[in-house]
């Protein structure tokens, strides 16, 4: 497996089967159906998809700069080349106001954005929204007053394995393309790409530049957006994964409201896994549905009555195989109402009612540590039900978390990295943000400082 970031999966960048649906389907009944184009829908849909280009700038940094005995007799001059990267993707207009949805990894770090239309006119673009949750961002198309071409989003639970597909995009920067296959696989959970794991597969070529782009079904909506293949040579091997239209939903209403950070609603429990021994202890057929491992106190599961060891299978009527499939369908619900989840305890089914409702962020302060110090360039937050939701950390976390480092900052520099707890430094213990800002401007010959990083406590001394 391997990741347009190189990783395993490359980047690009269920469902019930309802019989009313099944009806409208069918395979061709003649030669004539056979020759039948997609022509119609191409043409309506191409216009929504755009290019998106992401330039960010970069200094090239002598080693030999960092020598004074270098710069004194060679006379090497103290600036630093400045080099663009680019990096070339794909995305969907789902507002006539220009709003474009494309992966995060195709903009992240971006200095500038443009986007292409199909009539070859080019935009700047801003950034409006990043979920890296999803890979997932919003841009807003700057200076037009025009409406622009959209595609409206379907329904994706209603999707069906062996429905027709087109993907749209600008694979390898060849300019727009359109390939067209079915729908392998629905809710895929074993991916890793986002943490919301719950991916349409396609065998639609997908490439490097289809990143962000559509995945339209064939009455002309928004199926999903394309971020990634399975790929050993870096070319589409017939093993595609998009993002469904539905969390594509949630993050674009975020974005038209106006937030920086999808809202999302919190359960307030860890979930597991269910391992064939757990099934087995349990007496299940088979090792499916999400065990809850814990509850937060005074959560919206505590308050529901959900209890460790208590099985969940269903949420509104849509059966759960796994603690990702009760991720994407718990956060694909809308604020402010409730959900059913289906539970078995002890061996007999029990229904509960959530509240929908967002961990609470009262607290955060977020902050970027400036002051010299192993922290310099740092983001950190003090840890809070949403940070810890976030950053998939245990509900119970408390201290100060990194949640983002500059690049070529002094963090970044001596190893830290994003998620990493800070517990103590110089034996003072970090419970908030003011904590580290105070200590990080310490002037101090040595750091001697502790963080958990994947559970793992970590002992570190620094020199000053």
């Amino acid at each position: 497996m391997m990741l347009l970031r190189s990783l395993g999966v490359l980047l690009l960048s269920t469902l019930l089967a309802v019989p009313a649906l099944a009806q409208d389907r069918r395979v061709p009944s003649s030669p004539t159906e056979l020759k039948l184009s997609y022509a119609p829908i191409v043409q309506r849909v191409q216009p929504a998809v755009v290019n998106v280009y992401a330039a960010k700038v970069v200094q090239n940094r002598n080693p030999l700069l960092d020598d004074p005995i270098f710069r004194r007799f060679f006379g090497v001059p103290g600036q630093q080349q400045e080099q663009v990267q680019r990096s070339l993707g794909s995305g969907v207009i789902v507002d006539p106001s220009g709003l474009v949805v494309t992966n995060v990894h195709v903009i992240e770090g971006a200095d500038q954005v443009k986007v292409s239309l199909s009539d070859k006119r080019e935009f700047e673009a801003e950034i409006l929204l990043k979920d890296s949750r999803t890979d997932l961002a919003v841009l807003r198309i700057k200076d037009s007053h025009e409406k622009f071409p959209t595609l409206e989003l379907t329904n994706s639970d209603e999707l069906m394995v062996g429905d027709v597909v087109l993907a749209i995009g600008n694979p390898f920067g060849v300019g727009q393309t359109v390939t067209h296959g079915i729908i392998s696989a629905l809710a895929r959970t074993q991916v890793g790409i986002t943490d919301y794991q719950f991916f349409i597969q396609t065998d639609a070529a997908i490439n490097p530049g289809n990143s962000g782009g559509a995945l339209v079904d064939m009455n002309g909506r928004l199926a999903g957006i394309n971020t990634a293949i399975y790929s050993r040579s870096g070319g589409s091997q017939g093993i595609g994964f998009a993002i469904p239209a539905n969390m594509v939903r949630v993050v674009v209403a975020s974005a038209r409201s106006g937030g920086k950070a999808v809202k999302r609603p919190w359960l307030g429990a860890k979930l597991q896994a269910v391992t064939p021994d757990i099934a087995e202890s349990l007496g299940l057929r088979s090792p499916t549905g999400a065990l809850v491992a814990s509850v937060v106190p005074n959560g919206p599961a505590a308050k529901a009555g959900l209890k460790s060891s208590d099985l969940i299978v269903a949420i509104d009527g849509q059966p759960v195989d796994d603690p990702n499939a009760f991720d994407y369908r718990f956060a694909t619900r809308p604020l402010g109402g409730t959900a059913q989840i289906d539970v078995q305890r002890g061996g007999k089914p029990l229904k509960l009612t959530v509240t929908l409702e967002a961990a609470p962020d009262a607290g955060r302060n977020e902050v970027v540590i400036t002051s010299r110090s192993p922290f310099q360039g740092a983001r950190v937050s003090t840890i809070t039900p949403a940070v810890a939701d976030e950053l998939r950390l245990d509900a119970d976390t408390e201290g100060v978390v990194i949640t983002e480092i500059g690049d070529g900052t002094a963090a970044a520099n001596v190893g830290f990295q994003k998620g990493d707890i800070i517990l103590t430094v110089n034996n003072q213990k970090i419970a908030k943000t003011a904590d580290l800002e105070r200590v990080a401007k310490e002037q101090a010959r040595l750091w001697r400082i502790t963080v958990v990083r994947g559970g793992q406590q970590i002992n570190v001394t620094l020199g000053g």
